[in-house]
């Protein structure tokens, strides 16, 4: 089972965000949903690896969210509210939120110590991942989020007014095509750690 424990980035500066975030992760398939848990942190249980690095990858790259994901088991029965659970895969995301806020990534995995190997491979991939997403240029984004969407190089250039060139070079800029790869990996290494 994976916990998300997400905490909002300089609150006492700014405004609370938290309730315009449980709102936006209301839909998102959940074991346990997403609930606020104390001040500026929010916590959810799941069990899909492509929802939980999707959702990670996109707060930590706001750069407004703290993101710890924790691997391990779960007391169980869940109770119904987030907030009241427990066992090994919450106090992990709880160590992971807390490294995730010492980071330039700001995101952190950490699992049970005899997957400690494949959890430090997962976490630098998460890292690297997200440092290269976020450092990518706007014109590298866009070209990348079309491409997401399903649409071929041609149709990206048609789209954005530029040629099938002008895209391949957004894409290979922004390393588009090698961060995809290491997020399937991510994602297969996470669900064999979850399972």
């Amino acid at each position: 089972m994976m916990v998300l424990t997400i905490d909002q980035r300089g609150s006492r500066k700014g405004s609370d965000k938290v309730q315009a975030l449980l709102e936006d992760l209301r839909s998102v398939r959940t074991v346990r949903p997403f609930q606020r848990t104390a001040g500026d942190e929010i916590q959810a249980v799941l069990d899909d690896p492509a929802i939980a690095l999707g959702i990670a990858l996109h707060l930590a790259n706001s750069g407004s969210w703290s993101v710890g994901i924790g691997v391990g088991p779960v007391s169980t029965p869940l109770p119904a509210e987030t907030r009241a659970g427990s066992g090994e895969a919450f106090i992990l995301a709880r160590t992971a939120v807390e490294s995730a806020k010492k980071n330039s990534a700001n995101i952190c995995l950490k699992a049970r110590p005899e997957h400690y190997i494949a959890a430090e491979r997962i976490d630098a991939s998460l890292q690297l991942v997200s440092l290269i997403e976020r450092r990518r240029s706007a014109a590298a984004a866009e070209a990348g989020a079309l491409l997401a969407s399903g649409l071929t190089q041609r149709e990206a250039g048609e789209s954005l007014g530029i040629s099938q060139q002008a895209v391949s070079l957004r894409l290979s800029n922004g390393l588009w095509h090698e961060a995809e790869r290491m997020k399937a990996w991510i994602v297969t290494d996470l669900g064999e750690l979850s399972s």
